[in-house]
């Protein structure tokens, strides 16, 4: 389907400079690369006071079976919107706009970009999870720059990524108390015990889902 993309567009363009007008375009993958913040860069300090309360405030009310219900829940929201999207749509990168929770660096991303860092993200809070249910802080600093996903990503990387989910949902449920005494650092919210590594894996897929949503919908959208 790529290729026939590319011949389609080819002849688009050639159709255009026949005639004197300008060259169309598909996606934004086919613009310049747009000018972001770096990667890493974080939010903005409101909108992370803001963040860091209701983060605080979901994990005094929530529990470890409503932080389940929430990760399982965005899931299957992910996969209906997956239900819709083929190998060619899943691959162009959209430049959204910004989600609340989402870093500048991370608005111009794909279907599949998108899952390759849920899947990053997910072994990630898994290996964290494991850890500090055994009692040791995992080495190194957590970044959110060292979790972006590949701009190669491919359809492949669903299969990866529904992998990932299964492993988060395992490691969280062989522990019998999550409120461990060991705890390991976000760069956002600071020292997080299991229990917190566990509420936030639901929250992150729910702000990924957000992200497809708005690409897949600008996909859609009439051209201009």
């Amino acid at each position: 389907m790529g290729c026939n993309f590319r011949s389609n567009d080819d002849c688009l363009r050639s159709r255009a400079r026949a005639k004197g007008r300008p060259e169309p375009f598909e996606s934004s993958s086919m613009q310049a690369e747009p000018k972001l913040a770096a990667p890493g860069a974080g939010l903005p300090v409101p909108e992370l006071l803001v963040a860091r309360l209701l983060f605080w405030l979901r994990r005094r009310l929530g529990t470890r079976d409503s932080f389940d219900v929430l990760f399982h829940q965005e899931r299957e929201r992910i996969r209906a919107l997956l239900g819709a999207c083929d190998a060619e749509t899943g691959a162009r990168r959209v430049l959204i706009r910004r989600p609340r929770g989402l870093e500048d660096s991370s608005r111009n991303w794909s279907v599949w970009m998108t899952l390759d860092h849920l899947r990053l993200v997910n072994h990630g809070c898994a290996r964290t999870i494991q850890a500090l249910g055994r009692g040791v802080v995992p080495q190194g600093t957590v970044s959110t720059a060292a979790v972006k996903p590949s701009p190669e990503a491919a359809a492949a990387v669903v299969a990866a990524y529904e992998q990932s989910c299964e492993a988060l949902l395992a490691d969280a449920t062989a522990i019998p108390d999550l409120r461990t005494p060991a705890r390991h650092a976000h760069p956002w919210f600071g020292p997080l015990d299991a229990a917190a590594w566990h509420a936030l894996a639901g929250v992150h897929m729910g702000l990924h889902r957000v992200q497809i949503e708005r690409i897949l919908g600008s996909l859609r959208a009439p051209k201009r």
